[in-house]
Parts: structure tokens; sequence; C-alpha cells
């Protein structure tokens, strides 16, 4: 399924939804264990998993949803629904969380494809509108996707 959202600039974000085998994402960030824990069994109570998280489609890289990814392979699914972008597109930004260090989109690929993350929410990826920025999970639409069919 491939959507496109636009900002108020008329300027589209081209989106993808396809469901992926989980082993094939790579993490620029490590998770936390707590924020882990809390986040799996708000899933296994619910079910479900109600939203895609976003990768580049490029490389597979995790931009948001390292939590998502952990929590479901700590289920047993072996599956998980993904909103492919074009990472490196303008539309998308980045701040970095950790202070004094400068974290760029060409380091965040870098961390994911040599296997060395960021600590747990490092980066903070937005979408620019003319006179604001959202966090990119405003392009994550509901999917509600049982368990159950990812495993």
């Amino acid at each position: 399924m491939t959507s496109r959202k636009s900002n108020k600039n008329n300027t589209l974000i081209k989106t993808r939804i396809c469901l992926v085998d989980i082993s094939s994402l790579k993490a620029h960030e490590r998770t936390d264990e707590k924020r882990l824990k809390n986040l799996k069994d708000e899933i296994w109570f619910d079910g479900i998993i109600k939203k895609p998280i976003v990768v580049d489609e490029k490389t597979n890289t995790i931009i948001d949803g390292h939590h998502r990814v952990e929590a479901l392979k700590m289920i047993g699914c072996t599956k998980i629904p993904v909103c492919y972008v074009d990472y490196m597109c303008d539309i998308i930004g980045l701040k970095s969380m950790i202070k004094n260090v400068e974290i760029t989109k060409d380091r965040v690929l870098e961390a994911a494809l040599n296997s060395n993350p960021f600590k747990p929410k490092s980066t903070w990826h937005y979408i620019r509108f003319p006179n604001l920025i959202k966090h990119i999970s405003c392009i994550q639409r509901r999917v509600d996707i049982s368990l159950e069919s990812l495993k």
C-alpha cells in the first residue's frame, strides 16, 4: 500500500506500508529495558500492533519504532508492519537528544549498518511543515494487525 502525506506547502512524503521480516531490520538505537517491558506487556494485552514502524526504504534502518521491534521479537513474532520512507528526503528532519553530540542522518545510517547503535532515545525524527515540526509518527496510519498473524 502506497500513500502520500502532504504538508501545507503541498510537499509530499511518499510512504509504503508492508509486512516485513523483523530480522531484515537494522537498529540505529538500543532500547531501554523498562520501556521495552512496559510496551511488550501493552502489546501482548492488546493482542495487536497498532501502528507500523518507520524504516528507510534503501537500507532497512529503523527510524522510529525500535521498542516495538524488540517487543514483537520477545512475543515471538517474525513479521512487523513497516512504513517505508526515503529517509534522505528534505521533509524528514532529525534532532540529537544527546547533549553536545551532533547526530546526522549519515551517522544514523552508519550506526545501523555497522551494528553500532546509539543509546536509547538518542534521536528524535520529525516531519517539516511550513511553520512547525511534528514527530515522524504523524505519518503512521493505524493498521491494527493481530499478533497471531505476525508469528
